[in-house]
Parts: C-alpha cells; structure tokens; sequence
C-alpha cells in the first residue's frame, strides 16, 4: 500500500514550488561535491554587523587526529570574564558537507538577545572520514570549550550543546558521549530536526520518499557515507545514530523539533519519548507541515517565526 504524505503548510509549499528546479530531495554519492560547494557559498557575516568579535581558534583533535577548527563568536559589549552562556554549535549538511559557519546565524541570533558567546564546531566529514571521526571532533571541540570558557568570556556550567540535522544528530551523539565518558556536562541540548536514526524506515521515511528537501534516498546517501557496509546492521554505535542507544537516562534536558512533513519526524518522536520513559526531561514540537529545514528555506513565514520563538524560550528558562 503506499503511503501519501502529509500536506505542507500553505506559505511552505508556495516556497517549495519555486525552488523546485534548484532543490532535489534525493540527494546521491555524486551529488556530494556540489552540495559541498553550496554549503561554501553560503557565508554569513559572523560578526552581525559588529555586534560579535569573532575568530578562528584551532584548537587539539581527537587523539592521533587533526586539530579542529572552533569559530568563536563573543559579544563585543560584553566585558572580559563576563561568565556568559555558552552555546555550542555543530553545523548540519548531511555529514557530508558544510563548514564551521554553516548555518550559524540562527545560534548568533539567539546570543544576541540572550547575551552568550557562540562557539561554533568543524569537523571532518564521510566519506572520507567516516564514523567516529565526526563525533570525536565535535567531542574534543567541547572539551576545550569547556576548558577555555573563562578565557572567552563564558561560563563553563551554562554551555547549551545545539545543532540542527546532521548537526543536531551529532548533537544528541555528543550528549551520549559526554555522560558516557564523565566529560562535559551540557546544560541543555537544542536538537532542530535531528539525523538520528541509520535504519531509514520509519513511516515518515517512506510517506516523504522523492518529497520536500530531504529524503529517503538521501539519507541512504548519508548515513552510508558515515557508515559503509554497517548502515543498518545490529552493530552501529549510538554515538553514531543516537536512536540505537538503549538507555537515555541522565542526559541534559533536550528540546527537539521537526516537522509533520519531513523524513525525520517518528525518529524524533520516538526520541522524545523514550527520553521520557528514562525519567529525563524534554520539550518536543512538531510543526503541522513544516519541511525539512523549513525554518531556514521560508525564515520569514508565519510557522518559521513561531518555531524560532519556541526555540530561543526554552532558551531563555533553560538558562534562567
């Protein structure tokens, strides 16, 4: 029987019609170089108009592995040793693309009324450098961050750990590892529709299949490209697809979203939930016809400003 999709949200589908001849859903292996060219052309200007001082730290990788990158991103109002909050951010792009700016504005927005330093992470990408090598970067770009906090003006027990797709997969991967490992202890993780589960066959990613911005075929893509041969076997580690942990107690509280009209939804769902069956606490919306990365595609429709404002107010009664 085959499954019919959920509509998209009026305002969305209008913004999808017209991208149609420049966004494919189905994302493959020779696709990866353009998307990667894409995610670089996509800069910001990562100082807001002067509102940031920012620069590039390079700071020690994994062991036996490369430095990683950290764009630093502090308010220029705030005096030295402010103790700010810290949010630490770990960019989307399929695991296969993107950069240390890549969809950074959205975490720049949220220090500028909030007052907190933006830490934002690079790190290596499938194919060539498949699972751990993501996650180990993203893990040792917080263990400095955590230890450096005082010297960029931040406050190394309100770090908030945030990412959105890849990026928020990696995210909740990162969350794991730090209650696993005794490391860093994030305040909170902000998961905007999280890539967290390599089986790829949830209804919601069969009901979307050659729909909307992200699809089936390429999640198969990515999560291939991380794993190889082991997408989808019994032995992938949840510090790769965090939806295979078994336990999701003692973690820090989470805010998840996605949309009704998007591949990840019943991941996320089911993510939510079992966060709650573990006795740990989470808030969880689902946009009613929201896309993948609808927020970012439309910023100026009615359901984009609404899911940045639910964003940015667990923020604000996250860190009190």
């Amino acid at each position: 029987m085959s499954l019919v999709p959920p509509p998209f949200d009026p305002e969305l589908a209008t913004v999808l019609e017209s991208f149609r001849e420049v966004i494919a859903p189905g994302l493959t292996p020779d696709d990866v170089e353009a998307a990667r060219r894409g995610a670089a052309l996509g800069m910001v200007d990562v100082t807001v108009d002067g509102a940031f001082d920012a620069e590039d730290r390079t700071v020690p990788g994994p062991q036996g592995a490369p430095d990683v990158s950290l764009l630093v991103c502090r308010p220029t109002a705030a005096p030295a040793g402010a103790g700010l909050p810290v949010i630490y951010h770990v960019h989307g792009g399929g695991l296969v693309a993107g950069t240390n700016r890549a969809g950074v504005t959205e975490p720049l927005a949220w220090a500028g009324e909030l007052g907190a330093v933006v830490v934002s992470v690079e790190y290596r990408l499938a194919p060539e450098h498949p699972h751990p090598a993501p996650v180990e970067d993203v893990y040792a770009g917080l263990l400095w961050t955590a230890e450096h906090a005082r010297e960029i003006g931040g406050d190394p027990d309100r770090i908030v750990v945030a990412g959105a797709s890849a990026g928020g997969g990696l995210t909740a991967a990162l969350a794991l590892l730090c209650r696993d490992r005794r490391g860093p202890r994030p305040l909170g993780q902000l998961l905007m529709c999280p890539m967290l589960d390599d089986r790829n066959d949830t209804v919601s990613s069969r009901q979307m299949a050659g729909c909307g911005v992200w699809d089936r075929t390429a999640n198969e893509t990515a999560w291939t490209a991380l794993l190889g041969d082991r997408r989808g076997g019994p032995e992938v580690s949840p510090y790769a697809a965090p939806a295979r942990a078994t336990d999701l107690a003692g973690l820090p509280p989470a805010f998840l979203d996605v949309g009704s009209a998007e591949t990840f939804r019943d991941e996320v769902v089911g993510y939510a939930s079992r966060i709650w069956q573990a006795g740990g606490v989470a808030e969880l919306h689902v946009w009613p016809g929201g896309c993948h990365g609808f927020d970012a595609l439309a910023p100026e429709a009615s359901l984009s400003r609404t899911a940045r404002a639910a964003r940015i107010a667990w923020l604000r009664r996250l860190l009190g």
